[in-house]
């Protein structure tokens, strides 16, 4: 009996690791700049991607996690710019919460906040910036439902981690850790999600209409 496992490639070899960051700068200025010049400011516009969608928040009475932007940011982060500079975005991001500067969620920041109830969605935001983009690199945000798995993919590591992080840093049981921390957040992350996976598709049928760019 043969079991066919799909194939997590999906590029030819000489395309793999390219994702849709690498069109956002133009050749002409990345010749003039520099390939290390160019990473470091994609890596910073990611990072600034998070901390602004951070902006976007609010709270449901008595639950200690909020709605907001920064799922969305980071799958669009990590998708755009791949595996280690999606890590360096999200990593940056959450660095600099931890040194004091407010770009957490409710402009809060400072060790306390990682290590308290909703520190697990902001570690799980580095593992899913890096998960997603990896799976950009294969070729999954090429087409759609590609791109919609990897976003369910790195979506569901984001709530793996922050959920029973939730339930250890409070002492509640994990099913009121679920109540909390998942299940209001299931519609809001759905349509999040289509969003970014969608945008993905997109972006690169706008690159394939662009001579010249590569």
């Amino acid at each position: 009996m043969t079991i066919t496992v799909p194939r997590l490639n999906r590029l030819p070899a000489q395309e793999r690791g390219i994702t849709i960051a690498d069109f956002l700068v133009p050749i002409r200025v990345s010749e003039g700049i520099g390939v290390r010049v160019r990473h470091l400011a994609l890596i910073l516009a990611g990072t600034l991607l998070i901390a602004l969608a951070a902006r976007v928040y609010f709270f449901l009475p008595g639950d200690p996690v909020p709605y907001t932007g920064q799922t969305f940011a980071v799958l669009l982060a990590g998708g755009a710019l791949g595996f280690r500079r999606g890590i360096a975005a999200s990593g940056l991001y959450l660095l600099l919460g931890i040194v004091g500067l407010p770009v957490y969620a409710n402009s809060t920041h400072g060790w306390e906040i990682v290590t308290g109830a909703t520190g697990g969605y902001l570690v799980g935001f580095v593992v899913a910036a890096g998960l997603v983009g990896r799976l950009a690199e294969l070729g999954w945000d090429r087409r759609i439902v590609g791109s919609i798995g990897a976003m369910m993919i790195g979506d569901a590591v984001i709530f793996a981690i922050g959920v029973p992080w939730l339930a250890a840093t409070t002492g509640q049981p994990l099913d009121w850790a679920v109540a909390n921390g998942l299940t209001p957040f299931l519609g809001a992350e759905a349509l999040k999600l289509a969003l970014a996976a969608a945008a993905f598709p997109a972006a690169w049928w706008l690159v394939g209409r662009r001579p010249g760019d590569r």
